[in-house]
């Protein structure tokens, strides 16, 4: 049987380091006021600009195709194509907190 993942305290956690955690997910991006921009790693993005990730929400998007999140757990799930519990438990654990409520 499987615990229950507390998605809101892994956000939380990742929103109070959320430049560190979008820079090591998207390494080739840069901090543009509250919001990080990079390349949309995947697909073939030639440039910067169209995938954002704010830092205060966490929310971010590929404006080129039309892909959301809606929060840091959502982007990790995202980039690295994991299932959204998935995402939460590593993310947790690269951060050193308890994933599981």
């Amino acid at each position: 049987m499987s615990r229950r993942v507390d998605f809101e305290r892994v956000n939380r956690a990742a929103l109070a380091s959320a430049e560190a955690i979008v820079r090591a997910f998207l390494p080739d991006g840069r901090r543009e006021g509250q919001e990080w921009v990079a390349r949309n790693p995947t697909r073939p993005d030639r440039k910067l600009g169209s995938f954002k990730v704010n830092l205060t929400t966490g929310k971010g998007a590929d404006f080129a195709n039309g892909d959301r999140f809606g929060d840091l757990i959502g982007m990790v799930a995202y980039v690295q194509g994991l299932p959204q519990r998935e995402a939460a438990i590593r993310l947790a654990e690269a951060m050193g907190v308890d994933p599981y409520a």
